[in-house]
């Protein structure tokens, strides 16, 4: 993916006004918690031993979700302030970090959270960042940072299917919706991860950056498959019958070419960027 077709991809999502940012994945909530993947174990030891984390941090997180990536980090018994503005992630996530006590989870936009300066270790934003003005995200993480803490981007891509049923689906595609049947390859998609990255060193507001990433394969059943299509963004914006009509089929195509389950792959990453000292203003142009 060329860099400025990102960046206008990037301006149309954080472009919708706030109100339907914040209900977006109103209608998925609860199959959002059930089938997106969580953050594999070892990318994120990486990231807490890149970014200096320890039980006695103190981590902003934005846009948490139900919580996908925040149990994940509570367990080293760090504070965590978390703003999820969807009331349905703000109640999953309320359920899903009950046993963790250092855990808060605030109802509310990263826009509309009243900003505590300098008062934490790192600033999280798993798989959310894209989500929020560009200017005023970096500019208002930056500002919540103590001198050198760390900004972490955490990535999840959407999961895609693997060999032949990867082919098998094509043809289902190209029957109700075929620019949706494009996979993304690991080429594109690191191209991706590498202009979200430059993104934030580019805001002007962070240097010093680490970054890693990591394949995974994993299997679901097709109702699975069919409810986690139903969390991303592209299907959510598709005409009712046509979505009903496409996950029919591919239902289908997968309980006879697949005994009904399908093997999946999808790649995670990090940005672990330092707080730059007397950060300057924003170069970033979207």
């Amino acid at each position: 993916m060329e860099d400025q077709e990102l960046r206008q991809i990037l301006r149309g999502i954080a472009g919708r006004n706030l109100e339907e940012r914040t209900h977006w994945y109103l209608p998925a909530a609860e199959a959002y918690d059930a089938t997106r993947p969580k953050y594999p174990p070892e990318l994120v030891d990486e990231v807490i031993q890149s970014a200096g984390l320890t039980g006695s941090s103190r981590i902003l997180e934005i846009g948490c979700g139900p919580g996908t990536a925040t149990t994940a980090f509570a367990q080293l018994g760090c504070r965590m302030v978390c703003l999820e503005p969807n009331p349905e992630f703000y109640a999953l996530a309320l359920s899903n970090c009950r046993l963790f006590p250092g855990v808060r989870v605030c109802n509310t936009t990263f826009e509309g959270w009243d900003l505590e300066v300098e008062a934490f270790d790192a600033v999280l934003p798993a798989s959310s960042m894209h989500w929020i003005p560009f200017r005023l995200g970096y500019d208002k993480a930056s500002r919540a940072l103590r001198d050198g803490g760390r900004m972490i981007l955490l990535w999840n891509k959407e999961l895609q299917p693997c060999g032949a049923m990867r082919d098998a689906l094509s043809c289902v595609y190209e029957r109700h919706a075929p620019s949706l049947g494009h996979a993304e390859d690991a080429i594109t998609q690191e191209a991706i991860l590498a202009g979200l990255g430059g993104m934030m060193l580019e805001s002007g507001r962070f240097g010093t950056l680490l970054t890693a990433s990591l394949q995974t394969s994993v299997d679901y059943t097709a109702d699975q498959y069919i409810s986690l299509l139903g969390t991303y963004s592209s299907y959510l914006q598709l005409e009712r019958s046509t979505r009903n009509a496409l996950f029919a089929d591919i239902r289908q195509c997968i309980l006879e070419q697949g005994a009904g389950e399908i093997r999946l792959s999808y790649r995670s990453a990090y940005h672990v960027a330092r707080k730059l000292p007397a950060a300057g203003a924003s170069a970033l142009a979207l």
